[in-house]
C-alpha cells in the first residue's frame, strides 16, 4: 500500500481549508467527510440558517450553501474526498493507518490532519431540534445580531453562559438565564458581572420544558418548568441560547493524542503540531475558546502549512 502524504479527517471549514492548502502543496491530499461520531459532514455551519459574520459575504449566507462553496472549491483544487466514516486510527508510528467504512478498508498517511470539530451539548427535547437555526442557538456570537433589540434567553449556569448573557445583553432588550440549580457555578467575577447588569435576569432551580412555537416555525417564547414545586410558566423571548457546552470529536484519539482535561485535543502553542510528530490538529477539535468558522479555516490552513514543512524535513 502506498502511503498518501496527507490524510485529513473531517469536513467543516478547517478540513476543507487544510485540503485547499495541502492541495495547492501538491501533496494529493484526501478528505474523509463522512459522520464521525454523529457528526455532520460540513461541520456545525449544516445547521446554521444564516451566516452573517464570514468575511466575504456582507449579504449573508446560508451555512449549507457556504460549505457547499468549501466542498467545490476543494474539489476544484484536486481534494480526493471520500463520504465514509474513519472508524479507527493507529497513530503509533508514521504512515500512520487509518480505517474508513463498513468494510474498514485501511489507508496509510505519512502526514495526518485531524479536525474533526466538536458537537454543542443540547436539551435533547424535540421542540428545541425542530427550531435549531430558528430561534434556536448554540452560538451567541454566531447568531446574536439577529436578535438586537429582542428579549432572548440563556441556558447554563457556568462561565460559558454567562458570557453569551453578557454579549447578548449588550445588544437585546432583556436576558433570561436560565439554570436548574440555586446557584451558579460560575467564577464569582463572572457572576458580580451579571449581578450588576441589568439587563439580564435570572430563573433559578429551573429547566426548560418546551421551546414555543413550532407550528409557527419560529421560537415565541419558552416554557420553563421549577425543577423545586413543578410549577410552569412561559416567558416571551424569540431567541433560545443553549450554552451547556460542547463535546470535542476525539474519541477517535483517545490514548494515543495528549488531550486537555476537557477532551480537546492539545496543540502545541502557535502551532497545529499535536503530541505526534506528523499528526495535526485544526479547529473546533482542539479550540474550545473561539469556536467560530473564520478561526476554524484559519487554524485548517496552519495545519496544512505545518504539515508540508514537517514533510520536508521528514524522511521519505
Amino acid at each position: 500500500m502506498q502511503p498518501r502524504n496527507v490524510i485529513i479527517i473531517g469536513s467543516g471549514p478547517a478540513g476543507h481549508t487544510a485540503g485547499i492548502y495541502s492541495a495547492r502543496a501538491n501533496l494529493a491530499p484526501l478528505l474523509f467527510e463522512g459522520l464521525v461520531r454523529g457528526g455532520i459532514p460540513g461541520g456545525q455551519l449544516m445547521i446554521t440558517n444564516d451566516v452573517e459574520n464570514y468575511p466575504g459575504f456582507p449579504k449573508k449566507i446560508a451555512g449549507p450553501e457556504l460549505m457547499a462553496a468549501f466542498r467545490e472549491q476543494s474539489e476544484h483544487q484536486g481534494v480526493t474526498l471520500v463520504t465514509d466514516d474513519v472508524n479507527k486510527v493507529d497513530l503509533t508510528a508514521s504512515p500512520f493507518r487509518v480505517w474508513v467504512g463498513d468494510d474498514h478498508t485501511e489507508h496509510q498517511a505519512r502526514a495526518l490532519i485531524i479536525a474533526t470539530g466538536a458537537q454543542a451539548k443540547w436539551l435533547n427535547l424535540e421542540s428545541e431540534h425542530a427550531l435549531k437555526g430558528r430561534g434556536v442557538s448554540a452560538c451567541a456570537v454566531c447568531d446574536g445580531a439577529f436578535f438586537r433589540g429582542q428579549d432572548v434567553m440563556v441556558v447554563g449556569g457556568g462561565d460559558t453562559a454567562l458570557e453569551e448573557a453578557t454579549y447578548l445583553a449588550a445588544m437585546c432588550s432583556s436576558v433570561t438565564l436560565v439554570h436548574r440549580r440555586g446557584e451558579l457555578r460560575a467564577s464569582k467575577a463572572m457572576q458580580h458581572r451579571i449581578e450588576s447588569n441589568g439587563k439580564i435576569r435570572m430563573a433559578f432551580d429551573s429547566v426548560v420544558d418546551e421551546v414555543l412555537d413550532v407550528a409557527k416555525g419560529e421560537v415565541t417564547g419558552v416554557r420553563l418548568k421549577n425543577v423545586k414545586t413543578g410549577a410552569t410558566n412561559v416567558i416571551a423571548v424569540t431567541g433560545l441560547f443553549v450554552a451547556i457546552g460542547h463535546t470535542p470529536n476525539t474519541e477517535l484519539f483517545a490514548g494515543q493524542l495528549e488531550l486537555h482535561d476537557n477532551g480537546y485535543i492539545k496543540t502545541k502553542p502557535g502551532t497545529s503540531q499535536t503530541s505526534v510528530p506528523g499528526v495535526f490538529a485544526c479547529g473546533d477539535v482542539q479550540d474550545f475558546t473561539y469556536r467560530q468558522a473564520v478561526t476554524a479555516a484559519g487554524s485548517g490552513c496552519m495545519a496544512a502549512l505545518d504539515a508540508e514543512r514537517w514533510l520536508a524535513h521528514a524522511s521519505p
